[in-house]
């Protein structure tokens, strides 16, 4: 029996390990990876302390701290949770149940791919997730966004200041917020490709061009360029809690100002919740925020 069972070792699920084994928690992590979406990231600019860090090498010093309090890390999936009395039972993929006083959900998420050639080669190495971790790593090259609601026109708003070119690709029509659209076309530096889809990425150490096909006349076309942001939304990873805690439209996990969820016990952090700003340093604040929740509802647990 676990005091604290953390899913997920992205930002929040290893700030949180770090603050409750400093409370001296009898705790676990469970997860697939170390790092998550951030450990994509080719550099990070906007975390304190660094100027500029790349995502892995980031993760690696979150990992080297957890190491350091000795807190256990197994690589498993958490396909279900349940809770009976005041008990949480984690299913996990292959059959093994564990058992925990507490949990904290911060699984994170998964950016929908576009499934081409090559793609999750290239991530790291021109194809990235997150334009605002990435963005001002492309300054003066040409870029392809991919993508046309909010987020890809975001991306797009932010490389048109940056990047020498600025190529929107969209498999159907805009359907981003009218004044976001008026301001992107509005710029000089943009060519934009409506009603196509990615067909291919390629280049050989790094991006070098992209390959793209009209669904009307399926004729192709390729570009130049260094980096392909993929902006088609990402999916809160919260499989193994739908029927138990409170959803939101979006299928994120709702919590309160302290971590709370509408179940008692259990806590969540980072991007699998609603908190707003999908951020590598607000992640880590909530893991933080979620382990001193979850020990303030540990030491008042009936022995």
């Amino acid at each position: 029996m676990r005091d604290l069972v953390i899913i997920g070792a992205g930002p929040a699920g290893m700030t949180a390990a770090v603050y409750a084994a400093r409370k001296k928690a009898n705790c676990l992590i469970l997860t697939n990876n170390i790092g998550g979406m951030a450990a994509w990231s080719a550099g990070i600019e906007n975390y304190m302390g660094y100027s500029l860090i790349p995502g892995a090498e980031l993760m690696a010093k979150f990992e080297d701290q957890v190491e350091e309090f000795g807190i256990p890390v197994e690589y498993k999936s958490v396909e279900k949770i349940t809770k009976e009395n005041s008990i949480f039972n984690l299913s996990l993929q292959g059959g093994e149940v564990i058992q925990a006083k507490s949990v904290i959900v911060a699984s994170g998420r998964s950016p929908r791919r576009l499934n081409v050639p090559n793609e999750t080669n290239f991530i790291g190495r021109g194809v990235t997730y997150c334009a605002t971790c990435d963005a001002p790593l492309f300054a003066k090259m040409d870029v392809a966004v991919v993508g046309g609601g909010n987020s890809a026109l975001g991306a797009a708003e932010q490389l048109i200041k940056i990047a020498n070119k600025v190529y929107i690709v969209s498999i159907a029509g805009w359907s981003a917020d009218p004044v976001l659209q008026e301001r992107i076309l509005k710029a000089k530096n943009i060519e934009v490709y409506k009603g196509f889809e990615v067909t291919a990425i390629e280049g050989h150490d790094f991006v070098e061009r992209i390959r793209i096909k009209s669904k009307k006349t399926e004729e192709e076309s390729e570009f130049p360029v260094k980096g392909i942001f993929v902006e088609i939304g990402s999916e809160p990873n919260t499989n193994m809690v739908k029927g138990l805690v409170q959803l939101d439209e979006k299928q994120e996990i709702m919590v309160d100002c302290s971590n709370h969820t509408s179940v008692e016990g259990l806590f969540a952090a980072g991007d699998v919740t609603n908190v707003p700003e999908k951020q590598i340093i607000i992640a880590a604040g909530e893991g933080a925020k979620a382990a001193l929740a979850a020990y303030d509802y540990l030491i008042r647990l009936p022995e």
